[in-house]
């Protein structure tokens, strides 16, 4: 009896982790589609950091940066980091990416925030910088003006 007990406890837990995999993945997905990468490579190993390299706009080089033990730290927090700035968020929304990422990667594939260039890749963030009008109330890129 405690054996079946155990194993549908076993169960749940297993359940509850896959769906919280599976919420997490729809989630990058969902940042990858925003930043107009393809959402499948959320799911497959090594690929999807490159693709991370990608919104941030650093090079591609950086996928082996991320597979050096201890160095991958540092190199994840920077990368999180350019791509919470290439969605228009600061600091704070990086360590939240970092320390709480199940709560933070889906507020930046569901909520509304925008892709709105590569952080890390001065001149193209520079030319999907919008600033606001006031007078026509919306939005422009700040090469037109």
């Amino acid at each position: 009896m405690q054996s079946a007990i155990g194993i549908g406890v076993l169960l749940f837990i297993l359940a509850f982790v896959l769906g919280i995999v599976i919420f997490i993945i729809a989630a990058m997905w969902k940042v990858f589609e925003k930043a107009g990468q393809p959402g499948w490579a959320a799911i497959v190993p090594i690929y999807n950091y490159y693709i991370m390299t990608k919104i941030a706009g650093k090079p591609g080089i950086w996928t082996l940066l991320l597979l050096i033990p201890i160095v991958n730290i540092v190199f994840m927090i920077w990368l999180y980091n350019m791509i919470s700035k290439s969605f228009g968020k600061d600091e704070g929304f990086t360590v939240g990416l970092v320390l709480l990422g199940i709560v933070f990667w889906p507020i930046l594939g569901f909520g509304s925030a925008k892709y709105i260039g590569p952080y890390g890749n001065p001149q193209a963030f520079a030319q999907g910088q919008q600033q606001f009008d006031f007078e026509q109330g919306q939005f422009h890129n700040t090469t037109n003006n």
